[in-house]
């Protein structure tokens, strides 16, 4: 029976991360082979086995793989209807290559919260995708697998102060933006600790706030009168159909129909 594979790969703008990679395939079996970059890697359907280090290895829905760099390794089917697998390829200074034996050890790791959040990057990592959310997502998968491969990251405790000081450099930059790496060097913190810090003083991640902040940016334009494709690059968005997203999902209604003048007193007045 032929292969029905199919396969999906790209290489996003987000630093420490060489290629993206969706396939299902049905028959086809990789050979022995190896990557210069991590492998971070999970199963949507149906399983693989494969040999690393000639130790057999299953990958099953239920975990996340981690394989090392430069350690050859195989892959084939488990199952007679092939398996579906979502794949993040890490540059190889993301992680310690002293961990390789740690990995090499324990490629399988059964940890749902590590497994959620490589799904949500993978979700977020479009053409266009949101910077500061992306970098968010990769600083906690960074550190959830340091902590399997049994060198966790020292952080102070949560910093209420941190957060605030975040929150502040977040308001100065609502349009440009703040890369997660640039604000961790100025307020001399950890990225991944940056982020746990603010959700817990403010109950949402540095990048929803953000949107947020460009959002309301844009309700203010919208209502001076500027059209909604003047309004999207100048409050942050890449495009009209990025704003438009998000205006929906907050609003339920797109920018052009956000302003609206009343007839006459007692009408309905603009949403707000």
């Amino acid at each position: 029976m032929p292969d029905r594979a199919e396969i999906s790969a790209w290489r996003p703008s987000l630093a420490g991360v060489r290629e993206v990679l969706h396939a299902r395939f049905t028959e086809h079996a990789y050979p022995a082979h190896t990557h210069d970059a991590w492998t971070v890697l999970i199963i949507d359907s149906g399983a693989v086995r494969y040999d690393l280090d000639h130790h057999e290895h299953g990958a099953l829905r239920s975990q996340v793989t981690i394989l090392p760099p430069h350690v050859p390794h195989d892959g084939r089917n488990a199952t007679a209807d092939g398996f579906r697998k979502r794949v993040i390829y890490l540059e190889p200074d993301t992680l310690d290559p002293a961990l390789a034996g740690a990995a090499v050890d324990n490629p399988a790791v059964v940890d749902p919260v590590l497994r959620d959040r490589v799904d949500q990057l993978h979700r977020v990592l479009a053409p266009h995708h949101e910077d500061l959310e992306a970098e968010s997502r990769l600083a906690l998968i960074r550190d959830r697998l340091l902590r399997h491969l049994g060198r966790p990251e020292q952080h102070a405790p949560d910093d209420a102060t941190l957060a605030h000081h975040l929150r502040d450099l977040l308001d100065s930059r609502t349009v440009e933006g703040l890369p997660l790496a640039e604000a961790a060097a100025v307020l001399h913190a950890h990225p991944a600790h940056l982020v746990r810090s603010f959700s817990a003083e403010f109950g949402l991640p540095p990048h929803r706030y953000l949107t947020g902040r460009r959002l309301d940016l844009a309700r203010r334009l919208l209502l001076e009168g500027l059209r909604p494709a003047e309004v999207a690059p100048a409050a942050g968005f890449y495009d009209q159909s990025h704003l438009t997203r998000h205006f929906k999902r907050l609003l339920g209604v797109p920018p052009h129909r956000f302003r609206s003048v009343p007839r006459r007193f007692g009408d309905t007045a603009p949403v707000v």
